[in-house]
């Protein structure tokens, strides 16, 4: 006599009883999780490498034109433009965020100091370093970022995203083997612009929780702050007073790539926020990496920047990395889900 199976039918097959609610509510929101992740970082790429594309097509187009560069002041005029935007979309009823409040302002200005802390540290950095050595320490910062985030957030790292940090940064150790020298200047430098940089991805991801904002408010605290700090530092080092004694920057064509950048870093503000907020500071940190491979190709393509032997090799050490850390991700969400 044959035993019953689940479905009360005799037979020796498998049981063919029905999943349970609950696990196919949990196999649901595993995919609806991996779905988010995957918009929200191709969302940060897209907009991170179009900015950088965008302001070197800037600098590339008005920088002969000028004693020394405009970097803070640029930054300043594209905050200005990214607060015009959030402001008109709130005001055409697309989005909407309280009104400007001082108590709020408080509680975002640390990500506006660290910041202004990481974009002075950044240029102190490569006006004391070589390029490549920069690159390096980038890779540290991710690798302090991802330490950061396990200790202060109580995040899981795979050995694989490990492996994957430490085939990024043996590639751009090789890439700068031939322009290793380091001055304690730099050095110094160097280590600032590493703690600020963890320091901002890290804090970004508690005001991103913390602060009681939409996406679109954080955008608009985001950018009017940076406008308020960032503006004085640009008349106190020259570059408000360059701009003004320099006509050929007083154009409509100027105003309007200015214009244009801004609203990309409008979309880059948002996608970085909520980059953050649903992958976290190490994600976002290994996409900042994976960024200059598409800046290095399209470079290359649009701006006819040569790439060497040892940045093609970088490149393909990188993608090594991302392919690695991908399939970290992947396995560690399938993990979830079969729970």
């Amino acid at each position: 006599m044959q035993p019953l199976t689940a479905n009360g039918e005799g037979g020796s097959g498998p049981s063919t009883a029905p999943l349970s609610p609950r696990r196919d509510r949990e196999g649901g929101d595993s995919a609806n999780t991996v779905a988010k992740s995957v918009v929200a970082s191709a969302m940060y790429s897209g907009c991170s490498v179009g900015m950088v594309l965008v302001n070197k097509s800037l600098a590339s187009s008005y920088n002969h034109l000028i004693d020394g560069d405009l970097n803070i002041l640029l930054v300043v005029f594209q905050a200005v433009a990214a607060v015009i935007c959030v402001e008109f979309s709130k005001y055409v009823g697309w989005v909407d965020y309280p009104a400007f409040n001082a108590r709020t302002a408080r509680m975002w200005a640390p990500v506006n100091l660290l910041f202004c802390g990481m974009l002075f540290t950044g240029m102190a950095s490569l006006e004391h370093n070589s390029v490549p050595i920069v690159t390096v320490f980038k890779n540290v910062t991710n690798i302090m970022t991802t330490v950061g985030d396990c200790v202060i957030y109580g995040a899981s790292v795979e050995v694989l995203v490990i492996a994957a940090f430490g085939i990024m940064l043996a590639g751009a150790v090789m890439a700068a083997r031939n322009d290793a020298a380091v001055t304690s200047t730099g050095l110094m430098w160097m280590l600032a612009n590493c703690v600020c940089t963890s320091g901002y991805v890290l804090y970004l991801k508690f005001a991103t929780k913390s602060v009681k904002l939409s996406k679109f408010g954080m955008v608009f605290y985001n950018n009017v702050l940076c406008s308020l700090f960032l503006f004085p530092a640009s008349v106190l080092n020259g570059e408000f007073a360059t701009f003004l004694k320099t006509p050929a920057l007083h154009t409509a064509d100027y105003a309007i790539k200015n214009a244009f950048a801004g609203f990309v870093g409008f979309f880059l503000n948002f996608a970085s926020l909520n980059c953050v907020a649903t992958t976290g500071p190490t994600t976002y940190a290994m996409i900042g990496s994976l960024n200059k491979v598409p800046i290095a190709i399209f470079g290359y393509f649009i701006f006819d920047n040569d790439i060497s032997e040892e940045t093609w090799r970088f490149i393909s050490i990188s993608l090594a990395g991302g392919i690695l850390y991908t399939i970290a991700k992947l396995r560690a969400g399938k993990r979830k889900s079969g729970k």
